[in-house]
């Protein structure tokens, strides 16, 4: 093969859905694999809904945005193909950020080698960044205690499902908050939580209420809109929120408007946003954290998966919709 397909960002999202009218397919010249480099064929590619904010011209966020006319960012996991690294060998998989594009070259810096003898779906739904955001908020700034109460909006995408399957393998009252009877079905019957709220069909204050009857001590913020109010209004004294995600607010032109403050101050809550780039040194160590409980079999997991690099260009609409069943994943 002299050739490979990749996708450039050429324009930034407006309100709504995003499309291909964003994007340029382009055809690439296979590249000259030189001393200290190797050369990946990606396999799987990881969606996510932090991808919103790296396609927005907001030079004040976490991470830049993405330059328009290159690649679009984005994780994945794929074998070496071609090798003059000492470090890297051909056939070896390695996951970390590639982009939209069918082959990577590296010289290794961004890229790890992945050993767990576990199918690439299950790498990036468990063990990439879902697995490793999920540690890190829950219990780096959710601080959980046997006995508590924690509420997880996105609850069966894909850092939810893992957050609620840790915080109730330690003790805790799991509630999850979903848009579907079916998703609410799944994460109680197949992942154990305690109970489920559908912020499309339930009337979230008297649902909620009937779920916590104790408070809410914890909640995990994935999403946004109406139900982050009912559950502010229900936290506990020295309850703790974690920010990870505000789905709800990623397409609209203003953003919802937020609860009242006050009840941080009578309730002494502590309200924190977290992105993982702040965290890339701690992998090892989340991993850790994280590694005894998919061994134990109490992280479970799936994955939905479109085919084909361009998929990629309206697949992310599925994060507006709801329509993901997991871990959303390009086999390319």
């Amino acid at each position: 093969m002299s050739t490979y397909t990749a996708i450039n960002l050429i324009a930034r999202p407006g309100a709504g859905p995003v499309g291909p009218d964003l994007f340029e397919v382009v055809t690439r010249n296979m590249p000259s694999v030189g001393e200290g480099q190797f050369l990946v064929k990606q396999n799987h590619m990881s969606l996510d809904p932090a991808m919103f904010g790296w396609m927005s011209p907001d030079t004040e966020s976490y991470i830049p945005p993405v330059e328009l006319g290159d690649v679009m960012r984005s994780s994945g996991i794929g074998e070496v193909v071609e090798s003059k690294h000492p470090d890297f060998k051909v056939g070896e998989r390695v996951m970390g950020m590639m982009g939209w594009t069918e082959y990577h070259l590296s010289s290794g810096v961004g890229l790890n080698k992945v050993t767990a003898p576990l199918p690439d779906e299950a790498i990036l739904s468990v063990f990439a960044l879902p697995g490793l955001t999920a540690t890190q908020g829950l219990y780096s700034i959710g601080k959980p205690q046997k006995g508590e109460t924690i509420v997880v909006s996105g609850a069966a995408g894909s850092v939810g499902s893992i957050v609620g399957q840790l915080a109730k393998a330690d003790g805790l009252t799991v509630i999850g908050v979903v848009g579907s009877d079916e998703k609410a079905d799944w994460i109680v019957n197949e992942l154990g939580f305690d109970g489920a709220v559908n912020y499309k069909a339930d009337d979230l204050a008297k649902k909620l209420a009937e779920l916590t009857p104790n408070g809410i001590d914890i909640y995990f913020e994935n999403t946004g809109g109406p139900i982050q109010h009912h559950v502010f209004a229900r936290m506990n004294a020295h309850g703790r929120i974690a920010v990870c995600g505000l789905i709800a607010d990623y397409s609209k032109a203003e953003p919802d408007l937020a609860p009242n403050w006050i009840p941080i101050i009578k309730k002494r809550l502590t309200i924190q946003g977290f992105t993982m780039p702040d965290h890339f040194s701690e992998v090892p160590a989340l991993l850790a954290k994280l590694t005894p409980y998919v061994m134990k079999g109490q992280i479970k997991h799936r994955a939905h998966v479109l085919n084909g690099l361009e998929s990629a260009m309206t697949g992310l609409n599925l994060f507006f919709t709801g329509q993901n069943k997991g871990k959303l994943i390009v086999k390319l």
